[in-house]
């Protein structure tokens, strides 16, 4: 019998496999994605050890909930992780949790079912940013869409880190009272899920 090099299985039948508990299959995805997926966390949280907890989180979460199709790997890791840095870094830096209620919602964007309710969120979320106040949209981009801290935002917007903080927190205020009304269907969607 000839052995078939896993770096020549793709993605797709490592998953059908994960989805009947193969830890084969679940030891190439960890092997293939581990290293991409600690650099991706770390570039969002500056922080070795963090990465390393957010990234072996999401892969025991993966494992645990093994009987669940996800159809584009790279994606689900790459969203997981910035859901799970969002957490860290709300918790951290006492950020306002708007994304907390969220965390589910968008890791199973990615199914069907939830397709449709993900992409109006998105739609509605980037309609509101586009009504916030130029200085404050761009405070919240460069926070939370590039991932630079308050320190360095005001430095190169040259105001105070304090102003940072007072614009993060007023932008943040106004999306999650606008976007509150998402989370009931977030909620039926994942219960649908299960």
């Amino acid at each position: 019998m000839i052995k078939i090099e896993s770096n020549f299985i793709d993605d797709g039948a490592l998953i059908e496999q994960l989805n009947s508990g193969s830890k084969k299959a679940f030891s190439i995805l960890f092997d293939r994605y581990w290293e991409s997926a600690l650099e991706n966390a770390f570039k969002r949280t500056k922080d070795l050890e963090a990465s390393k907890d957010i990234v072996q989180e999401i892969f025991s979460r993966i494992w645990i909930n093994r009987e669940t199709h996800i159809n584009n790997f790279p994606a689900y890791l790459s969203i997981s992780i910035r859901n799970r840095t969002l957490k860290l870094l709300a918790k951290q830096k006492s950020i306002h949790p708007f994304f907390d209620a969220l965390e589910n919602l968008e890791d199973h964007y990615l199914h069907a079912d939830a397709g449709v309710l993900w992409k109006e969120f998105y739609q509605s979320y980037e309609e509101l940013l586009e009504t916030l106040p130029p200085k404050r949209r761009n405070i919240f981009y460069l926070r939370i869409h590039q991932d630079l801290s308050t320190n360095t935002i005001a430095d190169e917007l040259g105001i105070s880190k304090k102003t940072v903080q007072n614009q993060l927190g007023k932008a943040i205020e106004t999306l999650r009272l606008s976007l509150i009304r998402f989370i009931p269907l977030g909620i039926l969607v994942l219960l649908t899920l299960r």
